[in-house]
């Protein structure tokens, strides 16, 4: 006989083992593998047990304990703790109903496949269809329980008409807490008034609902024969405008709008849409998926409900009036269950398996057949032959067995490691004809008018078309093209190795173990660091809010590194001088660190990189600011409580820049110095000691020519501060840096593909040039793009790329100057500019030993603005053959001639060239000789030496003296250069593909080492040969 030890060493005897049930007011948690030991004194409870059965956790307190439901966060059960123990009261039994017949959970099956309807309705189902076979036990289902809690309805009103389409009834709901994955935020829902049915529209933005309403009459009044009547609809700005109004008018609809805060008044489509909602909730908690597939559990829903019998119409179905002809309910099945759709042979190889496991989201009324998602290829595929299996569900860690009751539901926890993350891609598979016993049998049914009609052009697998005013474009002697579609930027593909896109919510965080982890482990930061203090809440106080947000960071190949959880401030509520005062904080430029890789790569120092862990946290605050209480992680004594913060949390307006002066202060009595420069690089020379330490926010670089010194300095700041040592820097905010013996390569592959990713690029076709040369030269007359956010999302990650990429920055600097007001033709230059980044994703910058001589060049293209007649500046600058600094930028003012933009941009360029000197003097380089500035316009240098044509110069002699001083001074020396060589003229104007792949070449953009090392290296010796022969033409 199995025993136990307890603390005094005795062993007592187990005499039975079993399963059993805890109650609580909530739900009732299952504790299995109960051991029986009668001799025992007290019983003993595994909370590892009941933690992992039941999908809750347990918080304790030294006053009690509190177990809650890991799910919804609601507290399930309480307890006190005396005399060093934690005891659970449990309420005596109370009286429970017979056990379920073998039978009930043929009827539990069917209530959930039919979406969770109410008894009387699964009962007047089992009447009207005798074959199915439904009993009619009595159960009980939590999920109803839950989802459809409500208050008490209003009076039912009477019908009026006697013929379909007579009167129609809209309505729009949302915007909803999460967008899909198709970016879907609200649905347009429509009844018929006579018989009751349903159809439902998915939409991005309310702005649809004209072009929907006049497709949907187009195509329902052909389908049914009848005629639109009347519709009846609120006030909102989505059925009030005036293309609507035309539209009803031109053909004699009857508009009938409720009068305002009357929602009383269109109750129908208001009662429809709690009764969607609900099924549409049930069916999402059924299946434990995520928020993001609602649409799919909507669409499905008024599948059902259209289906479903109701006392309003006499116990008919809304199917069986419009169509005179009853469903059939023999092709439905659980929505959210595992689905094995069969694969053809033309799409796999003999040893693979003939089908693989999906999720079933329901019915494509386009399609005969289901709707199923392959969760490992994030496609959906319809296909007829498919077996289900309903017990299952892909979401769940453990399928749900409906012969147990259905007041005992099994664990909810979602392993969201199979959440698909994009814009699910569509693949349809066809097959020949089978009696496949799954199949959708009524062909009534598959008629488009039970949902979503394919007409409009949206709908819930493709993007929205251009709008046309043709649907075909011809072109002499070619025949028809359909129309280009713009680039769909609204795919949310995940990065590469990806698993899951970041929560956007705590309620999404907290179904994944990892978020739940990376949240405990912040919160154990945050106090170990003594960040607040609880307080009652201050009257009159300006308490700011608090939010998890949620970052997954990887490694330089894309892998998952780790789950980042951070509690932030709702820093958006301060009030400046109340609570904040100053907020501004520096960054190392990048120029700067490129400068700091090449003078440790001269040298053959050892980079080092570091991370601060928690870095805002270790600054002081000086003011005093309250927040709540961290979501999830409440105090149980004092709930209502707020903090004190005496940390600089995330989220404040001061925490990057109290973070700042608490390292910079350390880091300067350490016996640093820093740069003026750059007040981001930080200095120590004593005797022949030469460190240098760079840091952006919580990343930090450091390297020198002592290593007991910088190991000493790693080992303080490790003591003063929560520092993570990364080793050799390999990848450094983004940036992935490879080494080789005589350089350093840049690259930013990763982040390209990652965007090419999100664009849903990856397989396009790529382009050797990135720059259009036809632009538009009048003001633009297409409408703004209806939905510019995507662009400038794309165009804002592109400025990013452009950190290791100056090949693409003059194309990025044309998208970025249309970001108010992006037309389709900016569109289709941001798809040509991805397209380019998709054929050279492996490029990136070279960091080259060799003589530290700073070199620039300097170019301007003339009113290259066919509509504002503005010019650009272009510059870059060079320490011996690496590339270090370069800018794009349209100037200002309208130059009033090739000469006069030619001298702007000298002036810019010298700007740079006095910074960069300032700051190699900082890194100990002196530079005697004046800098060598290239310039291919011989009238500007002509002006910069003598004070020529003074008429056409004055009004720009601010520009002229900075340039003149400067010169004498001998800090620049103007150089003139044929247009030939002049590689800043990649950055001011569109060019040919072979001048602009000349110039890249010039400006050392090259494939990185590991696919090409001795291209690398020759490429390499000649671009110094290059640049060294300009510097002594220069001379």
């Amino acid at each position: 006989m199995d025993s136990i030890t307890v603390g005094n060493g005795q062993s007592l005897p187990i005499t039975h083992t079993g399963t059993g049930l805890l109650p609580t007011p909530a739900r009732k948690l299952t504790l299995s593998q109960i051991h029986h030991v009668p001799t025992i004194s007290h019983n003993l409870l595994s909370v590892s047990h009941l933690t992992h059965d039941n999908n809750v956790s347990v918080v304790f307190s030294p006053s009690g304990f509190c177990i809650k439901d890991l799910q919804t966060q609601a507290t399930l059960l309480q307890g006190p703790c005396r005399n060093g123990l934690y005891t659970i009261r449990i309420p005596p039994p109370a009286s429970t109903s017979s056990a379920l017949s073998a039978t009930s959970s043929s009827s539990y099956r069917w209530h959930t496949r039919l979406g969770h309807p109410h008894p009387q309705v699964l009962a007047s189902i089992s009447q009207a269809n005798r074959d199915l076979a439904i009993s009619t036990s009595v159960f009980t289902c939590s999920t109803c329980k839950a989802a459809k809690s409500h208050k008490l309805v209003f009076p039912v009103s009477s019908r009026s008409n006697v013929t379909p389409l007579a009167l129609l009834h809209f309505d729009v709901w949302g915007p909803t807490p999460t967008i899909s994955h198709q970016g879907y935020k609200y649905y347009l829902v429509i009844i018929d008034d006579f018989s009751r049915f349903t159809w439902l529209f998915m939409l991005r933005a309310k702005s649809e609902v004209p072009k929907i309403i006049i497709h949907f009459k187009i195509f329902i009044e052909n389908q049914l024969s009848h005629k639109i009547k009347c519709i009846q609809t609120d006030g909102g700005s989505e059925f009030t405008n005036n293309e609507l109004k035309s539209f009803l008018q031109n053909n004699g609809i009857h508009h009938r709008i409720s009068c305002p805060y009357t929602p009383e008044q269109n109750g129908m489509a208001e009662r429809k849409n709690r009764h969607i909602i609900e099924t549409t909730r049930t069916l999402l908690q059924t299946a434990h998926l995520p928020y993001q597939f609602w649409p799919d559990a909507a669409l499905t829903a008024v599948h059902l409900i259209n289906r479903m019998p109701s006392v309003t119409i006499q116990n008919k179905t809304p199917f069986e009036l419009l169509h005179q002809t009853k469903p059939t309910y023999s092709h439905l099945k659980t929505f959210g269950c595992a689905c094995y759709p069969w694969t053809p042979p033309s799409q796999r190889h003999k040893l693979e398996p003939k089908a693989s496991q999906c999720l079933f989201l329901g019915y494509h009324e386009s399609y005969k057949g289901y709707k199923c998602l392959n969760v490992s290829t994030n496609k959906i595929l319809f296909s007829r032959h498919v077996t289900f299996e309903e017990d299952l569900f892909p979401f769940s860690l453990s399928p749900t067995h409906p012969s147990t009751s259905p007041s005992v539901p099994a664990s909810s926890t979602n392993p969201y490691l199979l959440l698909p993350t994009s814009t699910l891609s569509t693949s349809h598979v066809t097959h020949q004809p089978s009696n496949s016993p799954t199949t959708p049998t009524s062909p009534t049914e598959q008629t488009n008018l039970t949902s979503q009609p394919t007409t409009p052009p949206h709908t819930t697998s493709s993007p929205p078309p251009i709008p046309s005013s043709h649907p075909m474009i011809t072109r002499l002697k070619t025949g028809t093209l359909k129309p280009r579609t713009l680039l769909n930027l609204l795919h949310k593909l995940q990065p590469i190795s990806q698993p899951l896109p970041d929560p956007t919510s705590y309620s999404e965080a907290v179904k994944i173990p990892q978020w739940r982890e990376a949240m405990a482990l912040e919160f154990l930061a945050l106090q170990q660091q003594g960040t607040w203090l609880l307080v009652p809440p201050p009257p009159n106080a300006n308490v700011l809010g608090s939010r998890w947000t949620y970052r997954t960071k990887y490694h330089s190949n894309g892998t998952i590194a780790r789950y980042k959880a951070r509690l932030v401030a709702q820093g958006h509520r301060q009030e400046h001088g109340l609570d904040y005062h100053d907020t501004f904080c520096p960054v190392a430029k990048m120029p700067t660190i490129r400068v700091f890789l090449l003078i440790a790569l001269n040298h053959s120092w050892p980079i080092h990189q570091m991370d601060v862990a928690n870095a805002f946290l270790h600054g002081d605050l000086h003011e005093t600011v309250y927040m709540t209480q961290p979501k999830g992680f409440e105090d149980n004594i004092n709930p209502s409580h707020v903090c004190l913060l005496k940390k600089a949390i995330y989220g404040l307006k001061q925490a990057p820049r109290q973070w700042f002066h608490k390292f910079s202060s350390y880091i300067i009595s350490y016996g640093f110095k820093q740069s003026q420069s750059d007040h981001s690089l930080f200095v120590f020379s004593q005797s022949n000691i030469q460190i240098y330490l760079l840091i952006y926010v919580d990343d930090i670089l450091l390297s020198g020519n002592h290593s007991q010194t910088v190991s000493a300095l790693i080992n303080q700041l490790s003591k003063q501060f929560t520092i993570k040592y990364l080793g050799t820097a390999s990848h450094f905010l983004g940036i992935q840096i490879h080494t080789t013996d005589s350089s350093l390569f840049l690259s930013q592959s990763t982040y390209a593909k990652s965007i090419l990713h999100q664009a849903g690029l990856t397989a396009c076709k790529p382009l050797s040039n990135p720059n259009c040369t036809k632009l538009p030269t009048t003001p633009f007359s297409d409408p703004i793009l209806h939905n510019p956010l995507s662009y400038k999302q794309f165009t804002g990650s592109l400025q990013y790329l452009t950190i290791t990429r100056p090949d693409i920055s003059y194309s990025v600097n044309v998208l970025c100057q249309h970001m108010h007001d992006p037309q389709p033709v900016h569109y289709h230059l941001l798809k040509r500019l991805l397209r380019y980044i998709q054929g050279t994703t492996h490029f990136g910058l070279p960091i080259s030993k060799g003589p530290l001589q700073l070199m620039s060049m300097s170019d301007a293209d003339w009113a290259s603005d066919p509509i504002t007649r503005r010019s650009t500046s272009g510059y870059c600058s060079f320490l011996g053959s690496t590339l270090i600094s370069w800018s794009v930028k349209k100037q200002h003012t309208v130059a009033r001639s090739s000469t006069e933009a030619e001298y702007r941009a000298i002036a810019a360029a010298t700007a740079d060239i006095l910074w960069l000197r300032k700051l190699l003097h900082d890194f100990n380089i002196s530079i005697d000789q004046p800098t060598i500035l290239y310039c291919d316009n011989m009238s500007a240098i002509a002006i910069a030496n003598n004070p020529v044509l003074h008429a056409r110069t004055k009004h720009i002699e601010i520009d002229h003296h900075f340039i003149r001083d400067h010169l004498h001074a001998k800090h620049i020396a103007l150089t003139p250069i044929s247009t030939v060589d002049q590689i800043a003229d990649i950055f001011t104007k569109s060019l040919s593909t072979s001048r602009f792949q000349h110039l890249r070449f010039k400006l050392t953009v090259q494939t990185e080492p590991s696919i090409c090392m001795e291209v690398l290296e020759h490429t390499s010796t000649d671009r110094q040969q290059h640049l060294r022969g300009l510097i002594t033409l220069g001379s």
